[in-house]
């Protein structure tokens, strides 16, 4: 049954031949092993505490640190880059100064406030207070690149390593489709000219050693929008027309030059004014803090950091999925050929992008995150509500005018 409708919809024959793998007409297979390799991929760097996690980590704890405390923030701000990077000699790069700075833009991001660059001669504190005025928060673009933390990578590369051994078959040579392959008969090793190459890596695929790699920008790999590129200096650039603020190039950026906007200085600038704070959180979170948290002790939790009380977000889902089902119901097949779902503002904003025909086949339903906000409003109407989870792009749907005055704040599990 489940194969009919997919050939009816699609024009194409699906067959399920297991839980562990699938065929589809034009012959790909995917398996569990190809899966796990995927996700693996995928996941390299999460969960690795890294460097980049240690001063992330820092920096939100002394942004946490001065929105709790009273007084004025602005002496305090200006010594935070010489508490994060003490010393005299940097902890991760070879110039202290270059470090305090970056850190300087991070903590500014941290507090909501817009990134400034190397070319603006400003203290970190100048605008500082801007961080408590509503209306400007998590003013775009919310990702930004530290353009002066940037490596300035290759977008793609294929060269030959050490590893080459200088082997007599020298397959690399005879499937390259545009000769860029070559012998030094000095040291028996291949060389690729760069000029000719079209970075196809088929000399990477045959080469026994596994002497050949592609290189590519971590960040620019990640981004599924092909919305990366370089600017005239090298360094990463991102086109905001066709980002969607999936993060997905934040948490690949082994350089950590790649940082969006935190709302988590207002949140808890919200609490210590006195406001009735309510925290609508993810499922997700089961996945976040381990095992050992279960849902009460991160209630009780989060109600000892001063919210007034904790909602998941689950029960936005059920009212999400229960409308999209109403929908589905009266609208397919004979208004729309199919529906997708609003869920995740990411994948909206993506498939509206990329394939604009079918734009009105997505659903109009709300998503859990504001029906969720709404229900908790309707209950409480001059509370403030404060969505935790792990999307980044969270923070860009709350940003619209229709989910603004239902969302106050976002912070996120892993870069908040």
């Amino acid at each position: 049954m489940q194969t009919e409708i997919f050939q009816q919809k699609y024009g194409k024959k699906m067959t399920i031949l297991s839980k562990s793998s699938i065929v589809i007409e034009s012959g790909i297979i995917l398996t569990e092993k190809m899966r796990r390799k995927i996700q693996q991929e995928e996941e390299r760097m999460r969960g690795v505490e890294t460097r980049i996690q240690e001063i992330r980590h820092a920096v939100f704890t002394e942004v946490a640190r001065m929105a709790y405390e009273e007084g004025p923030v602005d002496k305090k701000i200006e010594a935070l880059p010489y508490k994060i990077i003490p010393g005299e000699t940097g902890n991760f790069r070879n110039d202290v100064f270059l470090e305090r700075a970056i850190v300087g833009e991070r903590l500014l991001m941290a507090m909501g406030l817009p990134y400034r660059g190397a070319a603006e001669p400003a203290p970190v504190s100048d605008g500082i207070m801007e961080a408590d005025k509503p209306e400007g928060y998590y003013t775009p673009p919310l990702i930004n690149v530290i353009k002066f933390a940037c490596n300035a990578c290759d977008e793609k590369k294929v060269h030959v390593t050490d590893g080459c051994q200088g082997c007599l078959a020298h397959p690399c040579m005879e499937v390259c489709p545009k000769g860029a392959v070559s012998l030094d008969r000095t040291t028996g090793r291949s060389i690729i000219d760069q000029e000719k190459c079209i970075k196809c890596g088929r000399c990477a695929s045959v080469c026994s050693y596994n002497a050949i790699i592609i290189q590519e920008r971590p960040c620019a790999k990640a981004c599924g929008m092909d919305a990366i590129t370089s600017d005239e200096n090298g360094k990463a650039n991102i086109d905001y027309d066709k980002c969607v603020s999936c993060g997905q190039c934040l948490v690949n950026c082994p350089f950590g030059a790649i940082a969006d906007k935190s709302q988590i200085f207002q949140t808890i600038r919200a609490i210590q004014s006195g406001e009735k704070v309510y925290a609508a959180v993810a499922p997700a979170f089961v996945g976040q803090f381990g095992p050992k948290v279960t849902p009460g002790k991160l209630r009780a939790a989060m109600k000892e950091l001063g919210f007034t009380d904790v909602f998941e977000v689950a029960i936005g889902a059920d009212l999400c999925a229960k409308q999209e089902a109403e929908d589905f119901l009266k609208e397919v097949p004979d208004e729309l050929p199919f529906m997708a779902t609003s869920c995740c503002p990411a994948w909206s904003v993506m498939a509206k992008k990329l394939f604009p025909d079918h734009a009105n086949c997505i659903s109009m339903a709300l998503t859990p995150m504001t029906l969720t906000a709404r229900l908790i409003k309707k209950h409480n109407p001059n509370a403030k509500v404060v969505f935790i989870g792990p999307c980044a792009a969270k923070k860009l749907e709350a940003m619209r005018r229709t989910v603004r005055s239902d969302v106050d704040f976002v912070v996120t599990f892993e870069v908040a």
